[in-house]
């Protein structure tokens, strides 16, 4: 199990006892995670390497998934473009599956827990259960909000109201119209697990091999969930925009999550964009595949996040935090990521995303700066025991204490 001397060479021994005390007015707590996934996506990730890690500083945590229908996850990924300001097509039916799904779950809630932490809008009707619980219930919402579609919104907010509190990743996310305590957390990554710990380079090689990736060509490498908000087929474009300016191989990997049901469709898409290049590799990744994962963002040359839309965006983390340099749309929480000039290259639209790609292939003194500088901002910031402090502080601000 995870624990929190592990990360003493990382943030030293003075930042772990400072956690260590912010933990100990909270000993015993009992604290219940729910979300929608268990594996894929960022959510279930943060929570597979934080909830160990809470328990090693004295809390009591567990984490239970929602359990739902194909419909329920299709509302609700209807619910999460509609939170992106996406157009969508919502009809009363939609709003009946969600109510009776989400009360086919309500014996999942642990009546005398401490906290109830509601990630993001598929557990969040749950909260009919607040009125006379005895812990505190908060949101936690890791999506963009603010274009939310309003009648979707008018429906989620009911819910969200019936909670102690509510988290966001960015100030400006934190809805005004919401009458309860706001905090702003960023979420981290965990620079020990499979996905970001440091590796080898006969691990790396062998995983590269595993996969099929030729080492002749410097790596354009972009790895997220096929969804359109990250634009996997606009990455396609920009790509070859900018392998007229400098040789190189594009690798587009990711996974779909079990509450997405649009992954393959999007991954189908990509596919047909890329027919026929045999400078585009493109893979769906297993789940487990976090050391493959790893290896491939230390192979890149230039690590690409070309979302339209992002919540914060953790691959862009995972890239700086093995110091390669980022190309990243400025947009949700990759803005306090990607310090244009300081700590990767900001581009919108397909042809700044291939000038900004080209340019650090061609000049690798400024590539290597902004991977030095983008390592060191994730250190102080998005990384696992930084974000579990911010969580020690939010619960006792909670209780109090």
């Amino acid at each position: 199990m995870v624990k929190l001397d592990d990360y003493i060479p990382i943030i030293g021994p003075e930042e772990a006892e400072s956690i260590r005390r912010t933990a100990a007015p909270l000993r015993g707590a009992a604290v219940q995670h729910i979300n929608s996934a268990a594996v894929g996506g960022g959510v279930a990730e943060i929570l597979k390497r934080l909830a160990p890690l809470m328990r090693d500083v004295g809390l009591e945590p567990r984490w239970d998934v929602l359990r739902g229908t194909e419909d329920f996850f299709a509302v609700t990924k209807t619910f999460h473009n509609a939170f992106h300001g996406q157009d969508v097509s919502l009809t009363y039916d939609m709003f009946d599956t969600y109510r009776e799904v989400s009360r086919q779950n309500l014996q999942l809630i642990n009546k005398e827990a401490d906290f109830v932490i509601l990630h993001d809008q598929q557990p969040l009707g749950l909260s009919v259960l607040s009125p006379g619980h005895p812990g505190r219930w908060i949101w936690y919402c890791h999506i963009d909000p603010v274009d939310c579609h309003p009648r979707v919104w008018n429906f989620l907010r009911d819910y969200a109201a019936r909670c102690h509190a509510a988290v966001y990743h960015l100030d400006e996310y934190v809805k005004k119209d919401l009458d309860v305590k706001a905090y702003v957390m960023p979420p981290a990554i965990d620079p020990l697990g499979d996905k970001n710990r440091d590796i080898t380079e006969p691990e790396r090689r062998a995983a590269l091999k595993r996969l099929g990736v030729p080492g002749d060509l410097p790596l354009v490498v972009q790895i997220s969930r096929f969804d359109r908000l990250k634009d996997p087929v606009g990455v396609i474009r920009s790509y070859r925009l900018a392998r007229e300016q400098a040789p190189c191989r594009l690798v587009l990997a990711g996974g779909g999550a079990g509450d997405d049901p649009e992954g393959a469709q999007v991954l189908e898409e990509a596919r047909i964009e890329a027919a026929g290049d045999p400078y585009i590799i493109i893979m769906e990744l297993s789940p487990t595949a976090d050391l493959e994962i790893n290896a491939l963002q230390r192979s890149a040359a230039v690590v690409v996040q070309k979302s339209v839309r992002e919540g914060f965006g953790l691959t862009v983390t995972e890239g700086q935090w093995k110091g390669r340099p980022v190309v990243a749309s400025p947009v949700g929480g990759i803005r306090i990521q990607v310090l244009d000039g300081k700590t990767g290259l900001a581009a919108m639209g397909d042809e700044a995303v291939a000038d900004a790609i080209a340019r650090l292939l061609q000049d690798t003194a400024l590539a290597d700066s902004l991977g030095r500088a983008g390592r060191e901002h994730v250190r102080r910031n998005f990384i696992l025991p930084v974000y579990l402090k911010r969580w020690l502080e939010m619960m006792a601000a909670e209780r109090g204490v």
